[in-house]
């Protein structure tokens, strides 16, 4: 003879402590992760900052494609 079984009580089973750790670690280690991006992110971006090169003003002279003025 079957069993009958009301709708609220037929369950698999329950998620417990150990399912709730498994997601709190997971979350855990996935911001661990994030921080680690970050913080590699920042290392890449301030050495290419350091790495620029300061533009030198030009000589001082006549501009090229102009002819030297004589005399005063």
């Amino acid at each position: 003879m079957t069993k009958i079984i009301p709708e609220d009580k037929a369950r698999q089973g329950h998620w417990g402590w150990h399912a709730l750790r498994i997601l709190i670690a997971g979350l855990l280690l996935a911001f661990i992760a994030w921080a680690a991006v970050e913080i590699y992110g920042e290392m890449i971006k301030s050495q290419a900052t350091s790495e620029q090169t300061v533009p030198q003003a030009p000589a001082t002279g006549p501009a090229t494609g102009q002819k030297p003025t004589q005399g005063g």
